[in-house]
């Protein structure tokens, strides 16, 4: 389960879970095509992903565990 946290304030954000499955949401890095990356949380079970949370204008990076 991935763990997010703000870089800026220290806020931080735990236990992500699907609403369909209720499976912990996993963290995951899209490149787009212009190169470019976008922090997600993907259910594992297929659901779906969400673009990772923000905080202070910015994604959130995840913590190191």
């Amino acid at each position: 389960m991935a763990k997010y946290e703000c870089c800026d304030c220290g806020m931080g954000v735990e236990g992500l879970t699907c609403s369909i499955c209720s499976a912990a949401l996993i963290h995951k890095t899209l490149t787009k095509e212009d190169g470019s990356t976008v922090e997600v949380s993907e259910c594992p079970e297929g659901h779906g992903k969400i673009k990772s949370p923000m905080c202070c204008g910015h994604d959130m990076d995840v913590a190191e565990a």
